[in-house]
């Protein structure tokens, strides 16, 4: 793609903000060719074109991380984890943009596009599909949030390890998954209640964020350590002390997701158990589907 070429090298690392455009932009693209190219099922579709898109971007950033880390003439935590927190914060708002995109196009399209586009997406709101945890309230809900959850990143680490870069796909599709789910709620809960869909999913998006952005933290953590290990193994001398340095510092990075992700299902068990506004918006749009 042009886009990404339009910017200096490291600008995606620097700007916060064209790392969300990006994100953004791309979503959109992915969308319209899945469903120019595949009008009768284009939901995934629409998430791996956006990932390729997104995939010469992201093996820019880790090129980049990679040459410094070759510069370096002694490894450290500190040094590593400061590389590391560029890409987090790219990650972040990768999936913030992709996150919005969604939410806004099931407010705004029409019932039966929605339904086409977002077929996949709509389903994990039955229990159907692969995905973490957006609205939930079986019993059993933290090891069930845990367990969803720890399914995902365990996935999206096995797929950065193998691939290099393909956790992009299962970030990509989480991100797709909540940005609808939130605004079908939204969209449902406003047309039961006359209420401005955008202002219940503000409303939504206060409410959730804390718990979506620490368990999302998982998945990004998993993909760094997965796609920094499987780089490693070819650029380092194989049981040289930098390559133990670099794959152990990686190996913590996985525990770490693994914190967030426990962090993340006690917050959202908390939220989905005990905030009784989000309850009440979910009431709303059930109550507009079911009648």
């Amino acid at each position: 793609m042009v886009l990404e070429h339009i910017f200096p090298e490291d600008w995606l690392e620097k700007r916060g903000l064209f790392a969300f455009v990006l994100g953004a932009v791309y979503s959109v693209i992915g969308m319209l060719i899945a469903k120019v190219l595949f009008p009768g099922d284009p939901a995934l579709v629409a998430v791996a074109f956006t990932s390729l898109l997104l995939l010469p971007e992201l093996y820019k950033i880790f090129s980049i991380e990679e040459r410094r880390e070759s510069l370096e003439k002694k490894v450290s935590f500190r040094a590593l984890w400061r590389d590391d927190a560029d890409i987090i914060r790219i990650y972040i708002f990768l999936f913030l943009g992709i996150l919005i995109v969604y939410s806004i196009g099931t407010i705004l399209l029409p019932a039966f596009e929605t339904n086409t586009l977002f077929r996949e997406q709509l389903e994990i709101r039955f229990g159907q599909g692969f995905a973490g945890n957006a609205i939930a309230f079986d019993g059993g809900l933290f090891s069930s949030l845990l367990k969803n959850n720890f399914l995902v990143m365990s996935a999206c680490f096995m797929l950065a390890l193998l691939t290099g870069d393909g956790a992009i796909f299962l970030i990509t599709w989480n991100a797709s998954v909540w940005g609808t789910i939130f605004g079908i709620t939204a969209k449902n809960a406003a047309a039961f209640s006359g209420q401005n869909p955008f202002y219940l999913f503000g409303l939504i998006m206060l409410i959730v964020f804390p718990h979506m952005i620490i368990e999302a933290m998982a998945y990004f953590l998993a993909a760094i350590s997965g796609s920094v290990i499987s780089k490693d193994v070819l650029l380092e001398k194989f049981a040289s002390d930098r390559f133990f340095e670099v794959f152990g510092f990686n190996l913590y990075l996985l525990l770490f997701g693994f914190g967030f992700l426990l962090l993340g299902a006690v917050v959202e068990t908390f939220v989905l158990d005990n905030v009784g506004l989000y309850q009440e918006i979910i009431r709303m749009s059930l109550q507009a589907v079911t009648g």
